[in-house]
């Protein structure tokens, strides 16, 4: 059986938009010193997605640089989202930038009763409707979500494409637009190319030589939804609500209570041997107002994830409790919306519970009452420093991919790393053995060997030293430009630490133990 028709909006670039820069403008939004999203005059340029940094200013000189918000795209989304709500209130955000709705009703409210007619209808009003609000999209009806936002990627801003046609539709693209880069880099090696051909391949061969992501692929390759619905529904209501007496005027309150109520929805959903994945939230206002959005995430939500776009949806509400502010929270609401079998994970030996299970709950709870950078993960990435070679990351945000820690990296210390490194380098001073401040010349000449550091009122003498490693840094941003060059010592105390000379000044910036 086909996928249900849906319409889907799609606005170009929505990260670049949420930090107010728009098409014109060669730009370009970061994290981990990567391009996340870049505008169409930094593509004009040869900007793309997923290069480093310094590679897009090599390409666009004049490139403007701005850190992802994933708070400001959810916020001003709403104003989208709050735009299609106007044509039918089944407003599903897939994610800020992209949003869906059911046809069929709406089809038939909006278009008549030509079907063909009807759905391209209601494409254009849908699309006229969210650019009078300001913002550029492409609209496109397919069978299925993953068609239909391919649908409205077509560069005549979308489609319209005729049911049953899907699969048809999708054969011609290639394997990466599934979103799976190990797939991708796999198929071509055995051949495989096109969602076309990757759609032809026997279901039962795709089950017995890949994992369940793979398999749900295949089912979008073949124009299907990628898990199928329930077989049944579940034999007990599912809803949970929550009440704020007083009302809830802070949102972190709010998003604290929703990963409370997810992790209670699914234990139920586990009583059920089911998973959702898109669930209602339904927030009501000390004024009686209530706002009602769909949320849909690739795979199971977790109770982090529904507190992540509960915080999305508060966002737009954030306003201060004057006249025509909000007022505070008083309900909400988690409405499991679509159910599918849940195909079970791995546990640990004699049933426990793996570790790391334990430990993100625990983390989600502190990071409800910390705010969502209260506690991070560290991560490897590319860089010179030790300081600069792991990035924190929150918990529950997406690490940074395994193509930020690439390239060679000239001046970046030999292994292995040191065991602290200082948030504040130690100011310290180096002398030579005739007690004269130890300096190192543009070209990393040094003017003597080390022979004793001074820190903290004790002097220290050097037994053993390498280096430099210098580092050139930024030379193209007069602003953020830096020369700098590294030592390791050795001292009599049996100590090893990282030195680093920058502007004539030494700091100790890492201990080895």
């Amino acid at each position: 059986m086909s996928a249900p028709r849906v319409l889907v909006v799609w606005c170009p670039d929505w990260p670049v938009t949420a930090v107010g820069l728009d098409a014109s403008t060669p730009a370009a939004v970061v994290a981990s010193a990567r391009v996340e999203a870049c505008s169409a005059a930094a593509r004009a340029a040869g900007v793309r997605r997923g290069q480093r940094l310094r590679d897009a200013q090599r390409h666009c000189p004049g490139l403007v640089v701005r850190d992802r918000d994933p708070d400001a795209e959810g916020r001003l989304f709403e104003t989208v989202a709050a735009a299609v709500s106007t044509i039918t209130p089944w407003v599903e955000v897939v994610r800020p930038g992209v949003c869906a709705i059911p046809v069929r009703g709406a089809a038939r409210y909006h278009g008549g009763t030509d079907r063909e007619a009807a759905e391209e209808s209601l494409r254009i009003h849908v699309q006229d409707t969210v650019v009078e609000r300001g913002f550029d999209c492409g609209v496109g009806v397919a069978d299925g979500l993953f068609a239909a936002e391919l649908a409205a990627r077509t560069s005549d801003g979308g489609t319209v494409v005729p049911p049953g046609g899907t699969p048809d539709f999708l054969a011609p693209y290639p394997v990466t637009v599934l979103g799976r880069p190990e797939l991708a880099d796999l198929l071509p090696r055995l051949g495989i190319h096109t969602l076309g051909a990757f759609a032809a391949l026997p279901a039962r061969h795709v089950t017995s030589r890949f994992g369940a992501d793979e398999v749900r692929a295949h089912r979008l390759a073949r124009g299907l939804d990628a898990r199928p619905t329930a077989p049944r529904p579940p034999h007990t209501d599912l809803t949970v609500t929550t009440e704020f007496d007083p009302p809830a005027a802070a949102a972190e309150q709010v998003v604290f209570a929703a990963k409370t109520l997810a992790e209670r929805l699914h234990e139920a959903l586990a009583a059920e041997a089911l998973a959702c994945v898109r669930i209602g939230v339904e927030v009501t206002d000390a004024r009686g107002r209530t706002q009602s959005r769909l949320w849909r995430y690739d795979g199971a939500l977790s109770a982090l994830a529904v507190a992540e776009r509960v915080r999305w949806q508060l966002s737009s509400w954030e306003a201060p409790p004057d006249e025509e502010g909000v007022g505070g929270i008083v309900l909400l609401r988690l409405l499991p919306d679509q159910l599918v079998p849940d195909e079970g994970r791995q546990e640990a030996l004699w049933g426990q519970v793996t570790v790391s299970d334990r430990i993100m709950r625990a983390a989600a709870r502190v990071q409800a009452m910390l705010g969502h950078q209260g506690i991070t993960r560290p991560y490897p990435v590319g860089g010179r420093g030790p300081g600069e070679r792991v990035v924190r990351v929150p918990v529950g945000d997406l690490p940074p991919e395994p193509a930020a820690s690439e390239g060679r990296w000239p001046g970046r210390i030999p292994d292995p790393a040191p065991a602290v490194v200082h948030p504040d380098p130690l100011p310290v001073r180096v002398t030579g053995a005739d007690g004269a401040p130890v300096t190192v010349s543009a070209r990393c000449v040094v003017s003597a060997p080390p022979h004793q550091i001074e820190v903290d009122g004790r002097v220290l003498p050097v037994t053993a030293w390498a280096g430099p490693w210098p580092a050139r840094e930024r030379w193209w941003d007069p602003a953020r430009f830096r020369r700098r060059a590294r030592f390791q010592v050795v001292t009599a105390d049996g100590g090893a630490r990282l030195l680093v000379v920058e502007g004539g000044r030494w700091y100790i910036e890492a201990d080895y133990a």
